[in-house]
């Protein structure tokens, strides 16, 4: 372990050191953050593939005193450097992905265009090579007895990480924040799409034997559909019905017991940052009115640990990169207590 004698939590973070600037190498670490600089198969607006590095950057302002967890960043919080080559994979493909996005939406025939057959089925390619590099990158994490958190990046990127927990935990559930259901089949015909990665867990990850979705606002006639047919695989906590049982008489702690309640002791969190309010992220790709606090999703985070239920992982997707960065702020603080949580429980 670090030697922390002469590291003063109390000062400025040190740039030079790791993440919210602790001294921690990655063998010293127990929690290992993956960054993944992918975002090809977004639909509106761009620029989440560089998040990581711009919440890294905010997190060097994150004061390091926790109320509720005290003391366990000690046991090491490492996020790895930005993988370059999948940042310029991502940056070649989403070209690509736009002119493709852009030729479907007048209503052209995909079969009359050879290069735009081309361009989809280089893009399904390499959205599945980040699939099993996501899925590779986590299972040696895991095997060397890491706790791993994915820092997006679209929310496509951790249906590997999933996989990877999958064959080393078995059955546990997935509380999902979002803005969105993401169980769309293979929107846009990105087989991978950051709006379809629900709907391929749940198609590809036996293990995952509940989901339970909350803060959701924007859905389509077919994810409608697919929780009534998911035979209560499927609990989504719409924001509009969050929103009313609080205007009717009911508590967000009411309302926080009956989440956990219909989760499975062990739990991954999938955090979509438009799941918050827009004013707290406002350069998320596809924002919309509605969505929580950051004081409700920390009471969230703070119940679930009191529940005695097991974290054992987590990713955080979809922050956008703004002028004045306060996405990547609110991101970053997230973040911090999403550590704290993981290595509380574990």
């Amino acid at each position: 372990m670090a030697d922390l004698s002469n590291f003063d939590v109390n000062k400025v973070s040190n740039p030079n050191n790791n993440i919210f600037g602790l001294p921690f190498t990655e063998e010293e670490s127990k929690l290992i953050l993956l960054p993944v600089p992918w975002e090809v198969t977004v639909s509106y607006s761009a620029g989440t593939s560089r998040a990581a590095e711009h919440v890294f950057n905010a997190s060097l302002q994150v004061d390091l005193f926790d109320g509720d967890c005290k003391g366990e960043w000690k046991k090491g919080f490492f996020m790895k450097p930005v993988d370059r080559k999948m940042l310029m994979k991502s940056d070649y493909l989403r070209k690509e992905a736009e002119l493709y996005i852009d030729y479907i939406s007048k209503g052209e025939e995909l079969e009359k265009n050879r290069f735009m057959c081309k361009g989809i089925r280089e893009i399904n390619e390499g959205c599945q090579y980040l699939n099993n590099w996501v899925y590779e990158q986590t299972k040696h994490l895991l095997n060397s007895g890491k706790l791993v958190g994915l820092i997006g990046g679209d929310h496509s990127t951790p249906l590997g990480y999933i996989k990877a927990l999958a064959e080393k935990h078995g059955h546990f559930g997935i509380l999902q924040i979002d803005a969105h259901c993401d169980l769309r089949k293979a929107y846009e015909d990105f087989n991978y799409s950051h709006a379809s990665i629900m709907y391929n867990v749940l198609n590809e990850v036996k293990e995952v034997e509940k989901l339970v979705q909350i803060g959701v606002r924007d859905y389509c006639e077919e994810e409608w559909n697919y929780i009534q047919n998911s035979n209560n695989r499927v609990l989504t906590y719409f924001d509009k019905a969050i929103k009313e049982r609080l205007y009717e008489g009911d508590t967000w702690k009411m309302i926080v017991d009956e989440i956990i309640l219909s989760l499975p002791q062990k739990i991954y969190i999938s955090f979509d940052v438009d799941g918050l309010d827009p004013k707290l992220c406002p350069n998320t790709g596809t924002p919309v009115p509605g969505g929580f606090e950051a004081e409700q999703v920390l009471y969230l985070f703070k119940k679930i640990k009191q529940s005695g239920k097991q974290l054992i992982g987590f990713d955080l997707v979809e922050s956008g990169v703004g002028e004045h960065d306060w996405d990547s702020n609110v991101a970053a603080r997230l973040l911090w207590k999403m550590c704290n949580l993981i290595v509380k429980d574990n």
